[in-house]
């Protein structure tokens, strides 16, 4: 390849990622700008919550039309619309003068939004040889990866230092720059020969999918199964999905081709991409309410101390860059799915008295894990799919990624809810008025007993915590029983943290046989014995 190609190659690849960078950080940026943009807008916590579920349901929806409209119109019309979209729905984000305006504007940047990721990923495949390919999925990665990491503790920032409008307005100097330059490095290609849109493949598609995406988010608010909102959510996704599957296998041109589901690499790469989503998304859905709510962290602060596990992700996605055509990518997933289940194993110990180093520590292990795992697994996924098929593959795991991820946190955010109030009560079972701990204390004076944290702790609860309220007088009976409640409630918490993470350290751990049933990657080779 000549200087000219190659430099042209390398200004791709930074505007490619841009492009998913600016995507994958929507994802997140503005989780942590709910309380404001409720308080401006003068919303119910229900209400704003649609600032979320509106982007991530059309997102869901919107993606696996992607490969479909980039076969035929061409990747570089389709790809820079949704660049231009999506920064106009970014702008109109941030001006929004109500809820409902900023609802419609985040539908917008979903739909806009869903093709920049699955599209940049077949526009790097492309740009690239397929001996080169686990290079470039590590550089396009870092943009996949590092967006949901640092979206909130950017936002965070955003909203404290500005306004909660710029958690939207940031995406403007990107997009711009963005467009410009996939206008001039993307030469437009259409394909001569497209296969007819199936209209009622992708309808029952986007209904399973929605219904779905929607009972998912919605689930802990309603109460799950106890809402017939939930129930019937539940039954359209799953009759849709199942008229869906019909229709693909009797259909002679469905909406997702067959052959992707002939592909065994693609089929198992496509599972580890949704454990991979499950593991990025949801740690980084726990940790903040756990550093802001039990550990008393200020935004920025939780912010600062999960930083460390980007900085991890970036390094060994780097590394993993030079190793990939000379290790086998099965390894290198099984290595990073193992540094991963040991973070998770780690916090597993954590307690209400965790150290801030522990904590940046066991973020950055993670993070090292998780680099290893994305790249090489895109590698392995696509490196026997035909590049007939490759955009809609693309488009295919990018939402088994946000699936995986979806039904990830949907999970372990209803076992939190549950575990708390079970543990609640099982510990509140030692805290009663005959207990002989609330009359008899150890630190009597001249006010009445007093009781001594470390000794009253060490009978109920197996976990410690700085308690924040300092001695209490025993004659005070309904102040001490309201400052326990609270106490409790952070022990109980504690404990369903725990448990989630638990979870999430077996998934991490579960799926690492599976890969040895994929194939090889592209240019790999058993080093020989002598």
């Amino acid at each position: 390849m000549d200087a000219d190609a190659l430099r042209r190659r390398r200004w791709l690849t930074v505007v490619v990622m841009m492009a998913t960078i600016m995507q994958a950080l929507d994802g997140t940026i503005a989780n942590v700008a709910l309380p404001d943009i409720q308080g401006s807008l003068s919303a119910t916590q229900e209400q704003v919550a649609w600032v979320i579920t509106s982007f991530i349901v059309s997102a869901a929806i919107a993606t696996p039309l992607a490969g479909f409209c980039a076969v035929r119109f061409g990747v570089r019309r389709i790809l820079v619309s949704s660049v231009i979209g999506f920064t106009i729905a970014s702008m109109l984000c941030g001006l929004a003068q109500s809820l409902p305006q900023l609802v419609i504007f985040r539908v917008m940047q979903g739909v806009f939004g869903a093709s920049l990721v699955p599209l940049s990923q077949s526009l790097m495949m492309d740009a690239y040889p397929r001996e080169e390919q686990g290079k470039a999925m590590a550089m396009w990665g870092v943009g996949t990866m590092l967006g949901p990491i640092t979206g909130p503790t950017l936002g965070g920032w955003l909203t404290d230092e500005y306004s909660w409008r710029w958690v939207f307005y940031i995406n403007l100097p990107v997009g711009i720059l963005c467009a410009i330059g996939l206008m001039i490095l993307v030469k437009p290609k259409v394909n001569d020969n497209p296969r007819p849109f199936d209209l009622l493949g992708f309808t029952l598609l986007a209904i399973a999918i929605g219904t779905f995406q929607l009972m998912l988010d919605r689930g802990e608010q309603m109460d799950w199964f106890g809402s017939k909102e939930i129930i019937t959510e539940s039954v359209v996704a799953g009759v849709a999905a199942l008229m869906f599957v019909i229709h693909m296998l009797s259909s002679d041109q469905p909406f997702l081709p067959r052959d992707l589901f002939r592909d065994r690499n693609l089929m198992l790469g496509l599972t580890f991409t949704a454990v991979t989503g499950l593991l990025m998304i949801v740690t980084a859905t726990l940790l903040p309410p756990f550093l802001q709510q039990l550990k008393g962290y200020p935004v920025f602060t939780t912010g600062v101390v999960m930083a460390p596990r980007g900085i991890g992700t970036m390094l060994s996605m780097f590394a993993v860059s030079r190793m990939i055509g000379r290790v086998d990518a099965r390894k290198l997933i099984a290595v990073g799915l193992a540094f991963c289940a040991l973070s998770l194993y780690d916090m597993t110990q954590f307690s209400l008295d965790i150290s801030e180093a522990r904590i940046v520590w066991n973020g950055f292990l993670q993070g090292l894990g998780l680099g290893l795992v994305f790249p090489p697994l895109t590698t392995l996924a696509f490196a026997t799919v035909p590049a007939r098929i490759r955009t809609e593959g693309a488009a295919l795991n990018a939402l088994m990624r946000n699936l995986g991820a979806s039904v990830g946190v949907a999970t372990l955010v209803a076992l939190l809810g549950r575990n708390t109030q079970i543990n609640h009560s099982t510990l509140a079972e030692n805290l009663t008025a005959f207990n002989p701990l609330w009359r008899y204390g150890t630190n009597p004076t001249e006010h009445g007993i007093l009781v001594d944290r470390s000794h009253l702790l060490s009978h109920m609860t197996p976990f410690g915590g700085a308690w924040p309220y300092g001695a209490l007088p025993t004659d005070d009976f309904m102040k001490l029983t309201a400052m326990w409640g609270e106490e409790l409630n952070r022990q109980a918490s504690m404990i369903a943290y725990l448990n989630d993470f638990r979870v999430l350290a077996v998934s991490a751990v579960v799926f690492i046989p599976l890969l040895f049933f994929m194939r090889r990657q592209a240019g790999f080779a058993r080093p020989s014995r002598r």
